[in-house]
């Protein structure tokens, strides 16, 4: 079992992905995949990497999708990705706002209490 941290070479990536080596430097050329590299240019491929090769067999062998609709498959799934975790970050701000307003409106509700006298009129008023 690997570790989401985890950085493999062209060969133990193409190992766990189940394909070729050449394989994963044609996902590459066709924007299918972008592993990191050194800075002496060698390819090292994240467990995502191997996992979105995995998808891309799947796609392409199981269920016939050509590479222009698992490139247009894959953006779609970035984007979708980008906007989870988008909603996650708004809602935790949102989160955070509430919990300051309730604190700010405890806050004035205790200098309000001691400052403030509840005065009810024993008598209804009337309007002309």
């Amino acid at each position: 079992m690997t570790r989401a941290g985890s950085v493999f070479v062209i060969s133990v990536a193409a190992e766990l992905s189940g394909v070729h080596p050449q394989t994963l430097r044609t996902y590459e050329r066709k924007g299918l995949i972008k592993p990191a590299r050194t800075s002496g240019g060698t390819r090292r491929y994240s467990q995502r990497d191997v996992d979105r090769v995995m998808l891309i067999q799947e796609l392409t062998q199981g269920d016939g999708v050509n590479l222009a609709g698992v490139l247009r498959i894959l953006a779609l799934q970035d984007q979708v990705e980008t906007l989870a975790s988008e909603l996650a970050r708004s809602r935790a701000r949102v989160d955070e706002v509430r919990s300051e307003a309730r604190a700010a409106l405890r806050q004035a509700a205790q200098r309000a209490g001691s400052e403030l006298v509840l005065y009810r009129r024993t008598e209804i008023e009337r309007h002309r």
